[in-house]
């Protein structure tokens, strides 16, 4: 291996401002960086009356910005075109780079190492987690620096090794695509728009159909399902427990039972999830305000069918175009949507005999395990993928490339 010179940040970048006052009635676009060398990006524009301070600093493409609390958890990057022209708070110090000696690029793939983020660890300093890393401490960091030649060859060869661990990432996920775009297919013939046509509605074909209590916690023998417990295709067991006042108030028939599908019908990023309840354990449970239980009504639909039919294309289409939003909360940087009892109760199941609802189900369910046995085939080689770029890196930067 190569005997590179290694020298201070100090002697390839320098502090730069690119001063602008900050008025009201002007707009800023403002910049964040993610951990672990995810980039720097663009967060929001605001107007000059929506922050405290007086001045902001412009960043060029390019440039070198660290997040001074967060730099020991990876927040470094080189900015790209995408944030050129964005406006930095003094929490974001930005240096500009001197091409003559370093590129760009390199520093690109070093902030995205695990030696790098060590160094910067060590000399982050503060509490209560914000340990911020002050400027002239960070340009005392030292880093690799070959020739440029052996720069460019090797960013040359970075790039090459990235695309092509991107290119395998995008071909395996491209295969799961289409074989769960086979059973969707399948679904969507079996589930028609026209099997809808006259179709009962969710309330028909239920005996139960109804989301949870406000709850408390506590120490009682009975349990909550909450959001989190209820991911696509697979209940997972609660150990969440109602406070005992709250557990003698809920009714017989709101306890899950085997067999029971369960609905997410609020919370950001998972309404509409449907796990089917399967507890062996013999322990109490009922649903919060954000988790419906539907129950089959016995003679019409299997509890099977019902929930491979909500879990489907059709069913998830069903339940997901019903969806209301808060834009309040939307305002703020998040959408919060819910899914109500009234609104759920009108979806409508079709429902053929239970012989054909056994066969449906069978059908899916063949269809599905296939999936399962390709998608579990390729974690261990996902895993791989996964951890290449930091080995690539790693290797780049100890010139073993």
């Amino acid at each position: 291996m190569p005997e590179w010179v290694r020298v201070p940040l100090s002697e390839v970048v320098t502090p730069v401002q690119r001063v602008v006052e900050v008025r009201p009635g002007s707009a800023y676009r403002t910049i964040g960086v993610r951990w672990w060398g995810g980039g720097a990006y663009e967060r929001q524009t605001i107007d000059g009356s929506q922050t405290a301070a007086r001045t902001l600093s412009i960043v060029h493409e390019n440039d070198l910005i660290i997040n001074k609390i967060w730099v020991r958890h990876g927040s470094t990057a080189i900015a790209g075109p995408d944030v050129h022209g964005c406006a930095a708070s003094n929490e974001f110090p930005t240096f500009e780079v001197n091409r003559d000696k370093v590129l760009p690029e390199w520093l690109h793939y070093l902030t995205q190492t695990k030696d790098f983020w060590a160094r910067c660890d060590a000399f982050s300093q503060g509490t209560s987690g914000k340990n911020r890393i002050k400027p002239a401490q960070f340009l005392t960091i030292d880093i690799p620096l070959p020739p440029l030649p052996e720069q460019q060859r090797i960013v040359a060869r970075v790039k090459g090794l990235l695309a092509k661990v991107e290119e395998a990432q995008r071909l395996r996920q491209e295969t799961l695509t289409q074989l769960n775009d086979l059973v969707a297919a399948e679904e969507r013939k079996i589930w028609s728009d026209d099997a809808l046509t006259h179709a009962p509605s969710l309330e028909e074909v239920t005996e139960y159909l109804s989301r949870g209590r406000q709850s408390a916690q506590g120490e009682s023998q009975h349990y909550l399902i909450k959001t989190q417990h209820v991911q696509m295709g697979q209940y997972v067991p609660t150990t969440a427990r109602l406070s005992p006042d709250v557990a003698s108030k809920v009714k017989p028939e709101a306890i899950v039972r085997t067999g029971d599908t369960l609905i997410a019908c609020s919370a950001a990023g998972c309404l509409g999830r449907v796990a089917q309840y399967t507890d062996n354990s013999g322990k109490e449970a009922s649903t919060d305000t954000h988790v419906a239980i539907a129950r089959p009504r016995a003679g019409v639909v299997t509890s099977d069918y019902l929930y491979a039919y909500l879990r489907g294309a059709q069913g998830q289409h069903q339940l997901r175009s019903r969806e209301r939003g808060d834009w309040q909360r939307e305002k703020v940087g998040f959408r919060l949507t819910e899914l109500n009892v009234a609104d759920m109760r009108r979806i409508p199941i079709p429902v053929p005999s239970i012989a054909e609802q056994e066969e449906i189900v069978k059908t899916l369910l063949e269809l599905r395990r296939k999936v399962e046995a390709v998608d579990k085939a390729q974690e261990e080689t996902a895993a791989q993928l996964q951890a290449l770029p930091s080995s690539i890196l790693a290797q780049a930067f100890a010139g073993a490339l």
